[in-house]
């Protein structure tokens, strides 16, 4: 039972590492852009729903009516500075992890280095939880899950469905022809851009619920995050979800079986092995 409780937690705790990994998948599968300013955005709005909730009284939640948009804002102006500078994929990689380093000082400066975290008084969300039988799930978990699969689904439905996401999906492919049968890919891919912020404010306020903050924090989802990205196939925002389920179940059982120190072990070897087999990601098809 305990190993059961343990996979359906990480499960579900897995919907938390695809919404953090959607952002950096699809700019880097469309955009050809290695965003690591991204870790940054989701560790400012986690600071900032911190800050709206301890000092406001605003519900964790709301204080996403004043994240996303700033996100919003903030990711759109990054993708218009990138495609104005002409960095190239390799540079958006280095560019954005001196940028990264920036904002982590920033808010070391703003909130200091030691732990913050909202007090049950401000986020109820950290001490309640549903139980199904013998399994018990804490609440904040089954928020992120069932924001990370609404939003999934509705990414998934604009790509395939409207205008604006069959042109993306074609500059991915192909940006000459793209832009010769008139697309702009400019104004889509600041568009594009300031989604994925949008996300990262969604993935802080989500993140920020169930833990504590510390600046360093932004530097220990690299592996968790890029991990997702690998295994669900760069651009692929379905796959990134599938990943991010996969990786947290198995988080979670490896930690009960050996232990949380082997996680990481089991986790990057099944990534060499998916670089190996299916370069790709597990979940992308041959054809595509």
């Amino acid at each position: 039972m305990i190993t059961i409780q343990s996979a359906l937690t990480g499960l579900l705790l897995g919907g938390l590492y695809a919404l953090m990994a959607a952002g950096v998948s699809v700019t880097w599968g469309v955009l050809r852009i290695i965003n690591l300013a991204h870790f940054g955005m989701i560790l400012i709005s986690a600071y900032l729903t911190f800050q709206l909730a301890s000092d406001w009284g605003l519900d964790p939640i709301l204080t996403l009516a004043v994240t996303v948009p700033a996100m919003f804002v903030a990711g759109g102006a990054l993708q218009w500075a990138y495609d104005r500078l002409g960095i190239s994929e390799l540079n958006s990689l280095l560019a954005s992890f001196g940028l990264l380093i920036v904002i982590v000082q920033l808010v070391s400066n703003v909130w200091s280095a030691d732990f913050q975290r909202m007090s049950a008084a401000v986020n109820p969300y950290a001490t309640a939880s549903v139980g199904i039988g013998r399994l018990v799930f804490p609440v904040t978990t089954l928020l992120a899950f069932l924001v990370a699969v609404a939003f999934i689904a509705a990414a998934e439905l604009v790509l395939r469905r409207t205008f604006a996401g069959r042109a993306l999906r074609a500059f991915a492919e192909d940006r000459t022809i793209a832009s010769a049968f008139g697309i702009d890919h400019r104004r889509l891919g600041i568009v594009l851009g300031g989604l994925s912020g949008a996300t990262a404010a969604v993935a802080g306020m989500l993140f920020a619920l169930a833990n504590a903050l510390t600046p360093a924090t932004a530097f220990e989802w690299f592996g968790i995050v890029f991990a997702v990205v690998i295994l669900g196939g760069i651009g692929h925002l379905t796959g990134t979800l599938a990943a991010g389920l996969l990786v947290g179940a198995l988080s979670g059982v490896v930690s009960v079986l050996l232990s949380p120190a082997a996680a990481p072990f089991v986790l990057f070897t099944a990534i060499v092995l998916a670089l190996l087999l299916r370069p790709r990601g597990l979940f992308v098809r041959a054809a595509q």
